[in-house]
Formats: structure tokens, C-alpha cells, sequence
């Protein structure tokens, strides 16, 4: 009782602040202010913060109409084998004389991805956005996907998986594997406040999972499950109730240039929900972009992304193994996500901790055959820490780091083509995704 009394003071004091936050920053605006404001805002159906309103440099490449871009997913892993498949984005843009253009990074986007690899990994995955729909001000996303991968990595789920690696596996190749399939649907509406920059969130998401080991006794997943220290291994289903707050001044939201982004969600999962787990996992990050010396360079912007999860009760493994945000999951401690140069999920528990810091430069830009492509180079330092508690987190003992060079295309501002290569104490990894993972 006490310590659910403990994540709800926290919900509260966060909640408490976003809306502070907003609060204030509506009120310190000058007269002078919101009369440009007005006037910029002045077709709409309802005002929306100037902060919002893409750079002129954004607004300027930014495609008009209907379009379509698409490209190959390839990828190359020890651990998966190589990977192959295509991501296609199906944009709705609208006319530059639309009032919503200056303000949205589309008026509706339909994302499609499918994924192969040698070693027999398969996604399946349709995402839809529609900010502002029917020109209200309601925001719906939604997200279809089957997956089926027999390579997912299982280090544990508590601070015992910050040991060495070597102490977590042993001569058996299997050992830390673990087969994974799931088939989950999403869907949220949020709705803006405050001249478009805070929302308010809400959602359901239903999931069905079946998970196997190919060595059963031998593997380190099934052992931990036939000693109960685990759950959720087997057949197993969860539905999820998601509660979620959000402050967001971005510029443009597939690659920002300025303004900040601060996320407040909940989920929570019982019988009621359609669920075989009763749970509760909350997550807290903070996303701030800053161009830098717009005189000197042709864009030059500092990143940093700052996030702390935890999850109670009694939730299934792969409920540790990411955190929500209405943007996207956040992968596991480790991998192309959160700590570039581990293994993916390396590290897990109850309470998380990362932080990312990017300077994200472009040094050249062209159109070619009527697309605009933006070319970056991106130094990046990566930290994280795990917990059994949620206070072992400031722990300085329980992170690691990594960090390593980056490069980015980024196609008609909307699509972000990113290329890393991480280094960490054990080791270096390459990463090719879509995206920025912030």
C-alpha cells in the first residue's frame, strides 16, 4: 500500500509540474507576443503557439500535397544475422496556403514496415497519425503489429544483470536467448491545451504474447521462470489502460531544431483491462533541442533527452524490457535505442534510468529528383542505470556509458534515415534505423 501511495505522489507532483509549466508559460507571454500570435494563428480554427511554427529554414523544404517515400530496412547483427526488409511512409501534407502547414510535421501519415532476417526474426508493423483531426483539436495515432523473433536476448530483470557480461552467460550458445511472438494493437487520442502545447492522452493497447526457449532446462529465461522468479513465460495476454500528459514546444517533430518535449505517462494493466497480470509502469522524460550559432553553421542543434521509468507490482518480464511514450516504445537498456554499443536489453529492472546527448550538424543539403535531402554528421554520449527501487537509480555506481560517431539523411524533413556506431566497455555495435530515437 505504502509504496503504491508513493508512485501516485509521484504521478501527482509530475503531473502537477507539466501543468505549472504550461501555466506559466502562458502567462509570461508579452501583449506583444500573443497579438503575432494571433495574427499568425489568425485562419485557424483555434490558436496555436508560435513556438510550435516550423523555422523558415524547415518551412521552406518542407514538400507540399500527397507523397509517398520508401526505403530499404537492412541491417547486420551477430546476434540476428542480416536483416532485410522496406519501410514505406504515405504523407499527407497539404497546401502551403493551409493554415495547419506552418504547424504540423503533416496533416496525416501512414507508416508501413515489414522485416526479414536470416535467422528467422519477422516484423509486421501499420502506424497511422493524424494530428488536428478534421480540424479539431484532437490528435489520433494507432499501431497494428505481429512480430516473431527467435533471437531476443535475456540478461534478467534485477540489478544482478549489471554484473559482467561474462557472469550472466555461459558455454551454451542459447543460453541468454529466447524466442518471442506477439501480436498487439494500439490506439490513443489526445487532445491539445494551452495554444497546442500540452496535451492530455489516453489510450488502450491489447497484446498477445507466446514465449519458448530452445534449450528449456539450459536457458537462463526458463530457469528463472521455473523458480518464480519471473512471470509471463508461455502464453500469455495483457491489456493496458494508458494515461499520459505531454508539454511539447518542438518546431518540427520528426527532426526538432528548437523547443522542448516533456512526457508524463501511465499504464496499468489488471483482469479488467483484459489482462492475466496486475502491474503499474510509469515514465517521466524530458527532451530539449537548442540550434547553435545559426550565424556560423547552416544548422547545428544541441539534443539531449533525459528519462526515468518504474514498474510495480507484478508485471510480466517483457514489461521491464521497454518503456511507453506516446512516440514510440523505448527500447530496453542497451541496443540502437537507449545505450548504443551494448547488446539490446542488456540491462533491466523495476526502475530505469537513461540519458542521451546528441549534436546533430548538417553540413550539406541538395534536392534531387524533385526530394530534398539534408546530409549530418552526430557525435553522441549515451548513459543509463538500473534499479530494484526506484531511489537505487541515483545509484552512480549502477550506470554505464557509451558513445561514438553518427550520421543522419533526412528526406523531405519527415523522414530520418540514422546511421551509429556505438562503443562501450564490451564492445561496438553498428546501427541503421528510421528515425531519430529522440
Amino acid at each position: 500500500m505504502q509504496q503504491k501511495l508513493k508512485i501516485a505522489a509521484l504521478f501527482y507532483f509530475l503531473f502537477s509540474c507539466l501543468l505549472s509549466i504550461a501555466q506559466t508559460k502562458d502567462a509570461d507571454d508579452s501583449p506583444k507576443k500573443d497579438s503575432a500570435n494571433r495574427a499568425d494563428t489568425g485562419k485557424l480554427p483555434f490558436a496555436i503557439s508560435r513556438e510550435k511554427r516550423l523555422s523558415d529554414d524547415d518551412l521552406k523544404d518542407k514538400k507540399e500535397g500527397i507523397y509517398i517515400t520508401a526505403e530499404p530496412d537492412l541491417s547486420s547483427d551477430p546476434q540476428t544475422g542480416f536483416g532485410a526488409g522496406v519501410e514505406g511512409q504515405f504523407f499527407i501534407n497539404g497546401k502551403r496556403n493551409d493554415p495547419f502547414f506552418a504547424y504540423t510535421p503533416y496533416r496525416a501519415e501512414i507508416d508501413l514496415s515489414v522485416f526479414y532476417t536470416t535467422k528467422s526474426e519477422r516484423e509486421f508493423e501499420l502506424v497511422w497519425d493524424v494530428p488536428y483531426i478534421f480540424d479539431s483539436k484532437w490528435r489520433l495515432r494507432g499501431r497494428c503489429e505481429y512480430a516473431v523473433n527467435p533471437d531476443f536476448l535475456f540478461f534478467g530483470v534485477n540489478e544482478n544483470t549489471l554484473q559482467p557480461l561474462g557472469n550472466l552467460t555461459n558455454s551454451d550458445e542459447f543460453y541468454n536467448t529466447y524466442q518471442q511472438q506477439e501480436a498487439s494493437a494500439n490506439v490513443t487520442l489526445e487532445h491539445s491545451w494551452f495554444e497546442g502545447k500540452v496535451r492530455t492522452l489516453i489510450g488502450y493497447e491489447l497484446a498477445g504474447y507466446q514465449t519458448s526457449t530452445p534449450l528449456d532446462n539450459n536457458a537462463l529465461l526458463y530457469q528463472e521462470a521455473q523458480e518464480g522468479l519471473i512471470k509471463g513465460y508461455g502464453t500469455n495476454h495483457t491489456g493496458l489502460l494508458q494515461l499520459g500528459i505531454i508539454y511539447d514546444t518542438r518546431d518540427l517533430e520528426a527532426d526538432p531544431s528548437a523547443g522542448s518535449y516533456i512526457e508524463l505517462t501511465n499504464e496499468y494493466s489488471s483482469p479488467a483491462l483484459g489482462s492475466q497480470f496486475t502491474y503499474n509502469r510509469t515514465f517521466f522524460h524530458y527532451n530539449y533541442y537548442q540550434r547553435l550559432l545559426p550565424g556560423t553553421f547552416q544548422k547545428l542543434v544541441f539534443a539531449f533527452r533525459f528519462g526515468v521509468g518504474y514498474t510495480t507490482l507484478n508485471a510480466p518480464f517483457y514489461e521491464y524490457l521497454d518503456q511507453w511514450t506516446s512516440i514510440g516504445d523505448v527500447e530496453g537498456l542497451g541496443g540502437s535505442q537507449t545505450l548504443r554499443g551494448y547488446d539490446e536489453s542488456r540491462f533491466a529492472g523495476p526502475a530505469v534510468s537513461l540519458a542521451n546527448v546528441e549534436l546533430r550538424y548538417r553540413f550539406a543539403q541538395t534536392d534531387f529528383l524533385k526530394q530534398h535531402l539534408g546530409f549530418y554528421i552526430i557525435p553522441f554520449f549515451d548513459a543509463g542505470g538500473i534499479g530494484n527501487t526506484l531511489d537505487r537509480v541515483a545509484n552512480f555506481q549502477n550506470l554505464r556509458f557509451s558513445a561514438g560517431p553518427g550520421a543522419q539523411i533526412a528526406w523531405n524533413e519527415d523522414t530520418i534515415l540514422r546511421f551509429d556506431f556505438g562503443l562501450c566497455p564490451e564492445g561496438s555495435q553498428f546501427y541503421f534505423g528510421i528515425g531519430q530515437i529522440f
